[in-house]
């Protein structure tokens, strides 16, 4: 394992550098949403109709935060479970998409998206919502606001601490874990 500082939007080199296990510092512009954004971005995409963002080298963050408290940006930041999301993921990483955060296990349709896209999915640590939320810097609403913490926003990060979960080779770090901890 090794710490890698990660900037978003993602390129396939740096994807490539990375491996299950290791600790990102992640930076830059990523985008959050949760089940009912995603079923309005596919369902834009099934319109022809743009996207209210470029998802190329793109990262979406599963979350839905609380609201902010004067003077801060966000309020409270911590991942939602990954697995609702799983059906609208190979349609937008075709368009671009490169990486998720989330928490819990991805099924093998995502993970062989991410081999074939050149994507990853990082681990979000639950529970630690409130101290996310100190990496980040920006938070503009840019779709779906009717959806209320579940609206699109575009953040800024300065070293959101992750853990890749799934690799673009292939990996899984739960099942590599459960194989560490059984062999133990």
């Amino acid at each position: 394992m090794s710490t890698h500082k990660v900037e978003a939007p993602l390129t396939d080199e740096a994807i490539k550098k990375l491996k299950i296990g290791d600790e990102v510092l992640l930076s830059g512009y990523i985008y959050t949403a949760r089940d009912n954004a995603h079923q309005k971005l596919v369902d834009l995409i099934a319109a022809g109709k743009p996207l209210p963002f470029d998802l190329k080298g793109s990262v979406i963050y599963y979350v839905g935060p609380s609201p902010a408290k004067p003077g801060n940006p966000i309020g409270a930041a911590g991942p939602t479970t990954s697995y609702r999301m799983d059906s609208f993921v190979r349609t937008l990483m075709k368009l671009g998409l490169k990486g998720m955060i989330g928490k819990g296990v991805q099924n093998k349709e995502v993970i062989d998206a991410l081999k074939e896209f050149t994507g990853v999915y990082f681990g979000a640590t639950g529970g630690a919502a409130a101290l996310l939320c100190k990496t980040v810097v920006e938070n503009h609403p840019i779709a779906f606001e009717e959806l209320g913490a579940e609206a699109i926003t575009r953040l800024k990060v300065v070293d959101m601490p992750l853990i890749v979960i799934n690799d673009c080779y292939g990996g899984d770090q739960y099942i590599e874990g459960q194989k560490k901890w059984a062999r133990a």
